[in-house]
Formats: C-alpha cells, sequence, structure tokens
C-alpha cells in the first residue's frame, strides 16, 4: 500500500496549437502537496495510462518519487545532496480512460497525442534536455510507438503486452505492433519491461517480454518479473503494478538515479536501471576492487579445513580465512548474509553489516598474505521467510529489511590460498554470516510429461554424504509452457537431535531469555524458468506448491533465452543434517492447466466456432432445392464430421509452423499437440451449439409477439427501387457518421427478425435429427434438368420443399453466422459509444468508414428479408462469344462453380490465421458473402 497528497495542475497551454486532439485529451502536472512547489523545476517525465487507464495513475510514483529526493518538506535528502541530482516533474497524459487495446484508430491517436506532449513538454526546459518515458499496460505500447526519438532518456513499462495485442481483431493494432518490433530490436535507447506474472488476469505475461534485440552490444533491453524483483519476490497484479510499494518506490528511485547520469551514455543508464530493477541476474561492477591488501598478524582468524562458516549476531570488525579444499574438481565458495550487505547488493533498509569477500594467498618470500577482491559468480538477494507465517504477507508484501545476499564464486581445481571474509558490523549485531566450500546434490531426473499422466511421480534426492547448501533438481525433458501448471510436493525428514534444539528455543523464547542464537533460513526453493523469471517458495513437508512459467506460450515468439523445455529447481537449505528434503511429488494440476489454456485461447476458439458455422453452410447449401435447418446441419456434424475435423485438427498440430498459425505453439508438448486441438475443435462445436440454443430462446418471446401479425410473403427477385434508396442513405451515413460496425449491429438485428418472419413449422417429423430423417449430400432430390437446375419429384410431397420454409434454413444459418461474427466487431462498438461519452459526437473514428467492409451483410440482410432462398447453387460464368442467336432465340453456354466451396476457404483461414490474426476471419466471411451475393445478381440478370 502507497500513501500520498496529490495536486495535479493542468497544462491549459498545451492546447490545439500543439495538436488537433487538445481538444479530446489534455496534458497534467503531479505535485506533492506540501512536499514540492507548483511550477516545475527539475526534470521531465511523462506517464502514459493503458487501456482505460487515468492519468491519476501516476500519482502513486510521482508521490515515491518526490518524498524520496525530498527527506521533508523543500529539503534535499542527504542521499542526492552533492551529486547533481535534481527532481522529477511527473506529467502524465489523460485519455479519457479511452478503450484503447480494442480499437487501433484509438491507439494512433494517442500515439500522436504522446509525441505532441513530449515537445510541449522539453519546450519548457533548457535545450538538450531529455525526458524520460513509463508506460502502464498499453501506455508501453504508445511509450515504444515514440521511438526511434533523441528526446527519451530511457524507456520503463509496467504490465505492457509489448508482443501479442490482447485484442486481435483490428488490422490497425496489428500495424503498429509490427512497427514497434522494429524499435524494440534495433533502437539505441534503454527498455526495461516489469511484468507481473500469473497475478496479471488482464494480460498474459509472456507478451510482455521484450524481444531480443537485433546487436547483442548497444543495445539495452530487460525484462523483469515482479516474482524475481529483489524486494518483491510476488507476482503483481495489472492494476496493482502502479501502486505496489515494493514495485512503485524502485521505479521512482531509478527515474531519480537516471536524471543523475543524463549526461552519460546509454551504458550508465543500463547499469542505473539494472541495480535499482534487479532481479538477480546481472552481478554488479566492483568500483571498490582491491589488489594485494596485506594482512597482518592477528587482524584475521584461520578456520579448520572442514568447518562451516557460521557467525550468529557478529560484533565489530574481523577477518575469517577459510582453506580452499584441495581435493575435488573444483569448488563453489557460497555466503549466506542476512541483513547486511555484500558489494551494492543488500536489503534497502539494511542493518550495518558489510561483508567483503576476498582472495587470499602467501606471495612473496617475507611469507605475507596477499589478497585481492574475489569477483562474484552469482549474486542475489533471496527472500528470507519467517516460519509459519505467509509469505509474502497478504496487502503488505515483503518487508524492506528483509532478505538474505548470496555471493557465489568459483574456484578451479588446484586452486591454492583462502577465502577472507571481512565482517564489520556498527550495529547491535543482529543478523548473522553463514557460508563455505559446496559441492551441490545435483539431481536429474528423465521424468517426461507422458510420465505424468496417470499421476504424481516421486523423485528421491539421496545424501551426498557432505554438507550441501544447494541442491539441484533438474527435470529436462518436462516442456517449460505457459500451458503447463505443475504441482510439488516435497517430503522432509526431520532428526530428532535437530527437534531437541527446535524444543529448547522454542521454551526459551516463550520464557523471553534471548540467549538462544538467531536462527538461520529455512529451506527455500527458487524455480528458475527463465534468467528474467524466478519464483521463491518456502518448503515445509507435504505443503503443495505450485510451478508455472511463462518462458514459452502460444502467438509468441521463442526466445534464445527462454528454453521451451526443462524444469530447474534449486534448494537453498542451512539446516545441514537437521531437517533435509528426501523426496519430491511431481505431477500435472490439469485443472490449472486447462485454466490456463481457456486464457491463451479465447480469440482461437472464436475464430474456430466461425470456421464451424462455415463448415455447416458449406454442408447446408450443397442440397439443390432443399435446405437443411440448423438443428438438423448440427446433428449431421456432431455424428458425420466432427471426429473427422479432431482427426485432421490432430494432424495439423503436429506440423512444425510458425507461431503465428494455428495453435500457435512449438514442439514442446508433443503429441499432445494433437489433443490439444481436438479438444479444442470440441469445445468451439459445443459453443456454436450452445450459441444456436440461445438463438432460439431469443426468437421464441418474438415469434409469440408477432403471432398475431400478418406473415412476411416472399417477394419478387431483383433489386428494387427502395432497396437502392435505402442502401445509399446507410452507405452515406457510414461515411459521415457513424463506424461501419454500428451498421453491422443492425444488420444482425434485421436478420434476427427476418428468422422471425419466415418461421414455419418443421416439415420432418421428430425433434431430434436421425440418420433415418436427416438429409445428406447422398440423399436424391430430383433429376437434373440440361440447364443444371434441380427439378422436383412428382411423388414428394410439395410442402417438404416449399421455397419459404427454405429461406427460414437459410436464415437461420446466415444469423448463426453473423452471430459469431458480432463478437469480431462488437469491441470497435464498445470503444464508440465510449468514446461519444467523453469526447462528443463529433470525435473522428478514422478508419472505420470503410463501407465495402458492411455492405455485403447489408445487401444479404435486406435480401433475404424478402422469405426468397438464395441461389448459392452456383455462379454462372458467362462467355460473350458463345452467345449465338439463331431463329430469334438466344443459346448460352457457361459452366458451374459451386459458390459453397469458398465456405471452405472461409473455414480453413479461421482455423489456421483467426488465433493469432482474428481480423482476418471477419473479411473473409465478407468476401464470401459478396461472391454469394454477385453468385445470386447473375442469377436474375442472366439466369
Amino acid at each position: 500500500m502507497s500513501w500520498m497528497s496529490p495536486s495535479y495542475l493542468l497544462q491549459s497551454e498545451f492546447n490545439t496549437s500543439w495538436t488537433p486532439l487538445a481538444g479530446r485529451y489534455s496534458l497534467w502536472l503531479y505535485r506533492e502537496v506540501g512536499w514540492e512547489p507548483n511550477q516545475a523545476m527539475g526534470l521531465p517525465v511523462l506517464f502514459i495510462p493503458g487501456n482505460a487507464g487515468s492519468s491519476h495513475q501516476v500519482r502513486s510514483i510521482a508521490s515515491s518519487a518526490g518524498r524520496q529526493y525530498f527527506s521533508s518538506p523543500l529539503v534535499v535528502s542527504h542521499e542526492f545532496t552533492g551529486r547533481g541530482a535534481k527532481p522529477m516533474d511527473f506529467y502524465a497524459v489523460e485519455f479519457n480512460e479511452d478503450l484503447s487495446a480494442f480499437h487501433g484508430s484509438t491507439l494512433d491517436s494517442q500515439i500522436a497525442y504522446a509525441s505532441a506532449a513530449v515537445d510541449y513538454i522539453l519546450s519548457r526546459y533548457l535545450p538538450g534536455t531529455q525526458i524520460i518515458v513509463m508506460g502502464h499496460s498499453m501506455g508501453g505500447v504508445v511509450g515504444t510507438a515514440l521511438l526511434p526519438s533523441a528526446n527519451i532518456t530511457a524507456l520503463i513499462t509496467m504490465s505492457t503486452p509489448h508482443t501479442l495485442p490482447p485484442a486481435r481483431f483490428d488490422a490497425r493494432i496489428e500495424a503498429i505492433y509490427d512497427r514497434n518490433q522494429k524499435a524494440l530490436r534495433e533502437d539505441e535507447t534503454p527498455i526495461l519491461s516489469i511484468c507481473g506474472g500469473a497475478t496479471d488476469m488482464m494480460i498474459p505475461s509472456e507478451s510482455c517480454i521484450l524481444p531480443e534485440a537485433s546487436r547483442e552490444v548497444g543495445v539495452y533491453r530487460r525484462t523483469v518479473f515482479t516474482s524475481a524483483l529483489e524486494g518483491a519476490w510476488t507476482g503483481v497484479g495489472h492494476r496493482e503494478m502502479v501502486w505496489c510499494h515494493q514495485v512503485r518506490w524502485r521505479v521512482a528511485r531509478a527515474a531519480l538515479e537516471l536524471g543523475v547520469t543524463r549526461t552519460a551514455g546509454a551504458e550508465a543508464r543500463a547499469r542505473v536501471l539494472d541495480r535499482w530493477l534487479r532481479d538477480g541476474s546481472w552481478v554488479p561492477l566492483n568500483g571498490d576492487a582491491v589488489r594485494d591488501v596485506r594482512l597482518e598478524e592477528g587482524e584475521y582468524e584461520v578456520l579448520s579445513r572442514d568447518s562451516q562458516f557460521v557467525l550468529n549476531r557478529p560484533l565489530g570488525k574481523r577477518t575469517y580465512l577459510l582453506p580452499i579444499p584441495s581435493d575435488g574438481d573444483g569448488w563453489t565458495f557460497v555466503l549466506y548474509v542476512s541483513q547486511g550487505g555484500v558489494l551494492d547488493v543488500s536489503p534497502h533498509h539494511a542493518l550495518h553489516l558489510r561483508v567483503s569477500v576476498h582472495h587470499c594467498a602467501v606471495r612473496g618470500t617475507d611469507g605475507a598474505v596477499l589478497c585481492n577482491t574475489l569477483a562474484p559468480a552469482s549474486l542475489t538477494l533471496l527472500p528470507s521467510p519467517i516460519p509459519g507465517k505467509p509469505f509474502p504477507a497478504p496487502d503488505e508484501g515483503t518487508d524492506e529489511s528483509e532478505g538474505i545476499v548470496f555471493f557465489a564464486a568459483e574456484f578451479p581445481r588446484g586452486a591454492e590460498g583462502w577465502v577472507a571474509v571481512t565482517v564489520d558490523v556498527s550495529d547491535d549485531g543482529r543478523g548473522w554470516v553463514a557460508g563455505g566450500f559446496d559441492q551441490p546434490r545435483n539431481v536429474k531426473s528423465e521424468l517426461g510429461l507422458w510420465d505424468l499422466l496417470s499421476g504424481a511421480v516421486k523423485i528421491s534426492i539421496p545424501w551426498s554424504g557432505s554438507i550441501a547448501w544447494r541442491t539441484y533438481i533438474s527435470l529436462p525433458r518436462l516442456p517449460a509452457t505457459a500451458l503447463l501448471v505443475y504441482r510439488l510436493v516435497p517430503r522432509m525428514t526431520e532428526y530428532a537431535s535437530c527437534a531437541g534444539k527446535r524444543l529448547v528455543k522454542k521454551l526459551r523464547e516463550y520464557m523471553l531469555i534471548y540467549t538462544v542464537k538467531a536462527p538461520l533460513f529455512s529451506p527455500l526453493l527458487v524455480h528458475t524458468s527463465m534468467a528474467s523469471e524466478l519464483h521463491y517458495y518456502r518448503l515445509e513437508s507435504d505443503q503443495l506448491i505450485f510451478l508455472h512459467t511463462h518462458s514459452s506460450a502460444p502467438y509468441t515468439p521463442s526466445l534464445r533465452l527462454a528454453p521451451s523445455h526443462g524444469l530447474n529447481l534449486t534448494i537453498h537449505s542451512s539446516e545441514h543434517g537437521c531437517q533435509d528434503v528426501t523426496t519430491v511429488l511431481v505431477s500435472v494440476d490439469w485443472w490449472a492447466s486447462m485454466g490456463r489454456m481457456a486464457t491463451r485461447y479465447p480469440t482461437t476458439l472464436l475464430s474456430w466456432g466461425v470456421g464451424i458455422v462455415s463448415l455447416l453452410l458449406f454442408h447446408s447449401w450443397g442440397l439443390d432445392g432443399q435446405k437443411l435447418s440448423v438443428h438438423e446441419s448440427l446433428g449431421v456434424f456432431v455424428r458425420h464430421r466432427m471426429a473427422a475435423l479432431m482427426a485432421v485438427a490432430g494432424l495439423i498440430a503436429l506440423l512444425p509452423l510458425s507461431p503465428n498459425y494455428y495453435l500457435g505453439i512449438g514442439d514442446e508438448l508433443g503429441v499432445l499437440r494433437a489433443v490439444l486441438a481436438a479438444l479444442l475443435v470440441g469445445v468451439a462445436t459445443g459453443m456454436v451449439c450452445v450459441t444456436w440454443w440461445l438463438l432460439v430462446a431469443l426468437m421464441w418471446p418474438l415469434r409469440l409477439l408477432g403471432r398475431g401479425s400478418i406473415q412476411r410473403k416472399p417477394e419478387d427477385v431483383g433489386i428494387q427501387r427502395s432497396t437502392v434508396i435505402s442502401m445509399v442513405l446507410v452507405l452515406a451515413l457510414i461515411l459521415v457518421l457513424v463506424p461501419w460496425q454500428v451498421a453491422f449491429l443492425g444488420c444482425w438485428i434485421i436478420q434476427l427478425l427476418n428468422c422471425n418472419a419466415t418461421f414455419r413449422p418443421q416439415s420432418y417429423p421428430g425433434s431430434v435429427p436421425t440418420l433415418a430423417n436427416t438429409p445428406t449430400d447422398s440423399t436424391p432430390v430430383g433429376e437434373r434438368g440440361e440447364d443444371g437446375s434441380a427439378s422436383q419429384p412428382h411423388s414428394m410431397p410439395s410442402r417438404t420443399f416449399k421455397p419459404f420454409g427454405n429461406a427460414y434454413n437459410q436464415n437461420t444459418h446466415v444469423l448463426l453466422l453473423i452471430t459469431w461474427l458480432l463478437p469480431l466487431v462488437a469491441p470497435v462498438l464498445v470503444v464508440w459509444v465510449r468514446t461519444i461519452q467523453t469526447a462528443g459526437y463529433t470525435t473522428p473514428f478514422n478508419g472505420d468508414h470503410d463501407v465495402f467492409k458492411v455492405a455485403p451483410v447489408l445487401l444479404l440482410a435486406d435480401l433475404l428479408g424478402r422469405g426468397q432462398p438464395l441461389d448459392t447453387t452456383c455462379v454462372r460464368f458467362y462467355s460473350l462469344s458463345t452467345v449465338v442467336i439463331l431463329k430469334h432465340e438466344r443459346v448460352v453456354l457457361y459452366r458451374r462453380f459451386p459458390a459453397r466451396w469458398g465456405w471452405l476457404v472461409v473455414a480453413a483461414l479461421a482455423i489456421l490465421m483467426g488465433g493469432r490474426r482474428a481480423y482476418v476471419v471477419y473479411d473473409a466471411a465478407s468476401v464470401q458473402l459478396a461472391i454469394v451475393l454477385i453468385c445470386q445478381m447473375m442469377g436474375w440478370f442472366f439466369g
């Protein structure tokens, strides 16, 4: 939780002389009441809110920056005096909570306004001043679109979907993302992305990972998950990202430190970001490294070769020498420092406990001990969970004084001398230091995903016979994908001697006798899925732990540093011979995995649903004269075609396709990809069935209301004058005022009424279609004449092939299609209504007045409203050279091409491309409807 005293100053001078969007959006300057003057006096920072975001979201970070720079109102903190530091002037753009994630035109407007805001802000400062840009959610996409720019010092994004749009219904959003990818790969501006992980319920956090730069040197790109962020160590929700204290003060401090290095190069700015937003993957440079420091007799204490270094409640300053073992193939020296610091790594509110590590050896003829600073191979801050309490604390997170610095340095075989640990304490002796030479236990299991299908598998951790501070567990064959969640249950053994010590300690604590040594940390599990994503868990016997990752996921580009296979676990433990992990049980949490699949494939299910409806239309329109009802089409599809479609979908899933197509995943799931594809087909089919039931339920009251009205009769074919006039008026309205998506919604309503007007009772007995009473493609429906048209058999009742009944069946199929296309255009409707509420009716909606997007649906709805079935059997291709005039008779030669085959193309595009680019599905369906209309009109004029 964060506290502040906010005020916002409107920048009224940023008006239409700077940008025509000034009447729609606004710019504000944040000031901390009582701490900062009202006028700008420091270095500029621009905060860009995200989808449905507000400029007021800047207050948490801006308040923290002000209260860190000033120790009290208008008094500069001693941490910044004499360093050339300046306070931060936080500006924030107000987008009136526009829904930029759903609408490319809105996103373009925000980019244009933010670019003009940067120019205006910098015009108020000295020439050469640069600005720091921060973006939350889609605001990070806006900030990235401002690059390349020589005016931007650095870009910090929070919960920003950099590689995958949250809503993939607009081609203009895709174009913006394509432009941003080039900037992310090539621009030299330092960019850091903070991701919330599984706690972020708004976006999949794998889309928050920055793509790899095209150059290895000179381009700084860093992704930090809050579960790995030192001092946070937990996932953070999407909205909470801007006010979570453990995140916001670090972002604010990074901005202040970037101001100190404003005249330095990109490398210095990168070091600032790495220092204040650390995830443990970066080892800080040691600017205080020393060489050939002589240790005098009496200044140090030499420990025995086999002893472990454990120092509780240290006092004063003392150096301890640990001999380097001469046996083995190499050793790792590890050191744990509680609440203190090593080099530049420490908790934010650390004790006055400083530890330095050197490599010492006897050099020279006088036998002097000379020491050099020991460079760490790993230096990170680990959490220190309190036994018996939740970690992290709910609603509070981790205290900034907590944390254990972990130091590790490698020694090759044959290394000689000592490791010198210098402990300097100027406090009351709290904290502890522990370490020694470590040969970690390595447990590798060839356990695969197929082994976990039947249940949990036990992995034993054998005792190596030596003291080990760390245990590595590697499962290289398990897929590391965002679609799977693993369950891990540790089994621990507590020895009797340890239990006795714990009892004595508890009794002394109960009696308030504080003579017991400070306890070291309990076993800690670290799950490393990639360098930027770590998860920490306190280990307790039989405690259920959920393991997940974001290293690979659907429709995201594969990363070189994010492996698609392998589960890598590390156990840190100081209770040697007291409480050890002996076995772990590993299994797959299928319910949680299905939940993660459901959040990754909603767009895919929507597109595949359109594909299945297209297949229904393909089958229904394959019969001359007779049109199956939707109920019958679904029955035939479920009984005879769904199994085949599942098999084909499974085979396609096994092909090595690009992440932009089909399921969007690689080979990490193996054969289970086929199972996933078949499952999606089944779920999409079920959703189509449920949609039809809902439409039937919606049409039922409409039929009751219209029961007393006169039933509509089929009208003459052809284009009538009223149709032309109404279409011209509607299309003109779309060109000038309303977006075409509004007209599409109107078409859906009209088609719903068309179905109600053309309703007739079922011509087949029974309510459930069976093989006996459901027509199929092979059912004889009449003989064909020489012109290719179908003739009615005289023995079949005329009511069975009544054209008006066919019109109802055709109308309901089209209604089902339009219903499934509606979610592809509905987001823009919501954006339009929202924009009208906030910015007025005169707000331009560029790009949403394309009449060709909706013209086929408009014409089709008008045509179907006449009660005549469409001539969808074929398209007649005529050639003027084949027209022969003989005895006043015209002979026309033509060839047939069934228009229904276009529905197969729509289905193929929906299934192969819809998951990544859903807007292609609507375009394909619109083109197919246009072909059907062309077929109908050619039948009118040439039939």
